[in-house]
């Protein structure tokens, strides 16, 4: 049975999202990061950069979300364009490119500078927080005149932008006044939020306490950069 390495944070619950969109039988592990079950030994053996999500499926084994939903989508030829010289299957991965690479880090370094960062912040977090909107600016504007992110149906592009897309108030520190700036987000979301398979990936999150306090452990294991500013003290 494949199994699927995973937390609640938004690359994991892109995959969950996927395996239950295409009825995969799955084990779920859970790594909990905040306690640093990613640096033990036998997880580094699934991945070496000890970030989660990870599959293994007999002897394949992928890690990186976007790599996943790549593998699995071609492997199952479903929410994906099969024919690798279609105009589709370009534009499928110019914007699966563009969530891994600039929807993805952007929003999450938004996260970090403004919830979890110490002061002096202001730099950084303006940086940021300019290219997370600037990213998502360009969605909304893509958005704007059609139903889904690539062509007129549902696919994995769209999966991939609703594991950031569900936290954005959160990412950019806006609440409900987010939407009123990004409502073709808001569209795409609310509409993948009624799948029956989005609120069984949901629902995963339940399946096990992951933990939650920030504590001094937790940024150990989340932020070892931060010993090289001790040991310059």
């Amino acid at each position: 049975m494949l199994k699927f390495f995973y937390n609640a944070a938004p690359n994991p619950m892109k995959i969950a999202l996927l395996l239950e969109e295409l009825g995969l039988s799955y084990e779920a592990i859970p790594v909990d990061t905040r306690q640093g079950q990613q640096f033990a030994p036998e997880y580094l053996a699934v991945n070496p950069n000890a970030k989660v999500p990870a599959i293994v499926d007999g002897n394949v084994t992928v890690f990186d979300s976007n790599a996943i939903l790549l593998f699995l989508a071609d492997r199952e030829k479903r929410f994906i364009v099969p024919d690798v010289g279609s105009a589709e299957r370009a534009e499928t991965l110019s914007w699966l490119m563009f969530i891994a690479s600039g929807i993805g880090p952007y929003s999450g370094q938004s996260v970090h500078f403004r919830h979890m960062a110490p002061e002096p912040k202001t730099y950084a977090l303006n940086r940021y927080d300019y290219e997370a909107n600037r990213h998502w600016g360009i969605l909304e504007k893509h958005l704007s005149g059609r139903t889904f992110m690539v062509g007129e149906h549902y696919s994995v592009v769209d999966m991939a932008f609703w594991g950031w897309a569900r936290l954005l108030p959160y990412v950019l520190g806006t609440g409900d006044g987010t939407w009123v700036q990004y409502p073709h987000v808001k569209r795409l979301l609310d509409h993948i939020n009624t799948k029956p398979a989005a609120q069984r990936a949901e629902a995963l999150k339940t399946q096990y306490s992951f933990k939650t306090e920030m504590d001094a452990q937790a940024r150990k294991f989340m932020f070892p950069q931060n010993e090289r500013l001790e040991k310059n003290d």
